[in-house]
């Protein structure tokens, strides 16, 4: 190549090109030693004006190649520029170079592979109704893909209703066609919750909305297993009595518990036209209140009791009743998170007569796994109840010669402390020795707690936490009356105000301790049951 068209290309200047080519018309073909044209380097830079100068000169040069089997098309593309690509692209389509178009370079990548990676889709789909159009003329054109997939798959997932409509009008069996996946354009429009797929095709025939798959799921199975309630509730305006099970008898109530979409099953109690699910059997006898409390969904169980025609009494193929089921799930009994506790509160308003055997099996389960991990337990509620009571006894004992306001140093009165006299002051100090003295002997009980027996361990825990707990109200106490000897000749605004936080300090405590017991409480109400949870 010339170094002035060289140059030229480089910079974007036509009237040096177009001077060249004047005089030797030929010189434009020159390439560098790396096969790239003058069109090529300027492709590079995106000089749109330069490229139609010299494509107007030579178009020839549309179709040459560099020695990586690249078009200047797909220099432009790659090189990030957008607008020139589009105009190159013209000038292909018009010359009808469509082999140039989909020349693929070295990596076997072409231009619509560059233009949908870099994402200009726009580009990438440019006429793609017409190409579209032309391929529905065909009486036979294919239409499967990769893994069973048709256009029809292609068209519902990228979401565009006008072709799905042309589709439907023109070869309305793809509908009914299965990936190899055992998926059509029904159950695929369903997956991805896209109402406005589903709604063309059910306008175009509405007995899709009664397809069952190969594997015997139909379209609510598929919406409820992801927990869809925008095209079930579509679906149905469609098709009323759209089936809603399979033959085994399980159903898209069953499938919505399976998984736990709760927003689903609430629906499904709402809509009249699935009242039929509620108590339905699946093949092993198990209606949804059966998974329900077999996953331990407190939500889900208290949503399907509050149905009115809700029956807890069915027996499974096995004889089991709902609330039967909670004995598998009894190790949980000690777990508040674990929601068998508010699943069993809730089952037994509905079956009370269960109510002795159910808290007895509990307990003996939550024993059971205790005395096997007793040694370990022992150890744990010692180390960590005599490390807050040694800490508490440790403050306590120096708060006592430390005393507040210091000692007198006046004649006869030596050694003394200065606010003895006041009341405020002995209760400080009142408080300090109980303080001290409780968390004492909490730690001299967690030296003797050694003995690896449960009913001990129990009534030990028990013991140390009561008066663990009546040592942090003195501590609390102590600080306060403290502070308030001090203060209060001077300051009794904030001596009073230090009382008052202190004094809520245990209480806000204790309400932080057993809020999610509190919460628990308000939720359920009258079916709380307390003694479930004297097991946690």
């Amino acid at each position: 190549m010339d170094q002035s068209l060289l140059e030229a290309a480089t910079c974007g200047d036509a009237t040096i090109a177009k001077h060249l080519a004047l005089h030797n018309p030929g010189m434009l073909l020159g390439t560098t030693p790396h096969g790239n044209t003058c069109l090529h380097i300027s492709s590079i830079y995106g000089h749109l004006g330069f490229c139609t100068d010299v494509v107007a000169l030579n178009r020839s040069l549309l179709s040459s190649v560099n020695k990586d089997g690249e078009t200047p098309l797909l220099i432009a593309m790659t090189s990030g520029h957008a607008t020139l690509a589009s105009f190159l692209l013209k000038c292909y389509r018009d010359l009808k170079l469509s082999e140039a178009i989909l020349k693929p370079d070295k990596q076997g990548c072409n231009v619509l592979h560059h233009a949908i990676r870099s994402g200009h889709r726009e580009l990438a789909m440019e006429n793609y109704v017409e190409i579209f159009e032309k391929l529905l003329g065909i009486p036979y054109s294919e239409a499967e893909g990769a893994k069973g997939y048709n256009a029809l798959h292609a068209a519902v997932r990228s979401g565009n209703s006008s072709i799905v409509k042309r589709i439907m009008e023109t070869r309305p069996e793809l509908a009914r066609k299965e990936s190899k996946y055992r998926r059509g354009p029904m159950q695929l429009a369903v997956n991805w919750d896209n109402i406005d797929m589903l709604n063309v095709m059910l306008e175009y025939d509405r007995s899709l909305g009664y397809e069952i798959n190969s594997e015997g799921y139909c379209l609510l199975h598929f919406a409820a297993h992801r927990g869809h309630i925008g095209v079930t509730r579509e679906l149905l305006k469609h098709c009323p009595d759209a089936p809603c099970w399979n033959t085994n008898g399980w159903s898209c109530l069953h499938e919505a518990v399976l998984y736990g979409h709760e927003n689903f099953l609430e629906f499904v109690l709402e809509a009249q036209q699935l009242h039929k699910l509620i108590n339905m059997r699946s093949s092993e006898g198990k209606t949804a209140l059966h998974y329900a409390v077999q996953k331990c969904n407190p939500r889900m169980v208290g949503a399907l009791l509050r149905h009115k025609d809700i029956d807890a009494t069915v027996f499974d193929n096995d004889g089991v009743l709902p609330t039967w089921l909670l004995y598998y799930s009894r190790e949980h009994a000690k777990t508040l998170n674990s929601g068998y506790n508010e699943v069993s509160m809730l089952m037994l308003k509905a079956n009370p007569e269960e109510e002795t055997d159910l808290r007895r099996s509990a307990k003996e389960a939550v024993t059971n796994r205790s005395r096997k991990d007793i040694k370990s337990l022992t150890e744990t509620y010692t180390s960590n109840t005599s490390l807050v009571a040694i800490l508490i006894s440790t403050i306590t004992f120096a708060a006592a010669f430390t005393l507040p306001g210091g000692y007198s140093s006046d004649a006869g009165n030596e050694g003394l402390p200065i606010m003895g006299r006041k009341l405020a002051f002995q209760a400080f100090l009142i408080a300090d020795t109980l303080a001290m003295c409780s968390s004492l002997s909490v730690a001299f009980i967690c030296i003797i707690a050694r003995w690896e027996d449960l009913e001990f361990l129990l009534y030990y825990r028990s013991f140390t936490k009561k008066l663990m707990w009546f040592a942090y109200m003195a501590t609390t106490t102590a600080f306060a009356a403290g502070l308030y000897t001090v203060l209060a000749p001077r300051l009794l605004w904030l001596a009073v105000a230090v009382c008052i936080l202190s004094a809520l300090l245990p209480l806000f405590t204790k309400l932080l301790g057993e809020w999610p017991v509190l919460k628990l409480r308000f939720r359920l109400g009258r079916t709380f049951k307390s003694e479930f949870l004297d097991m946690v």
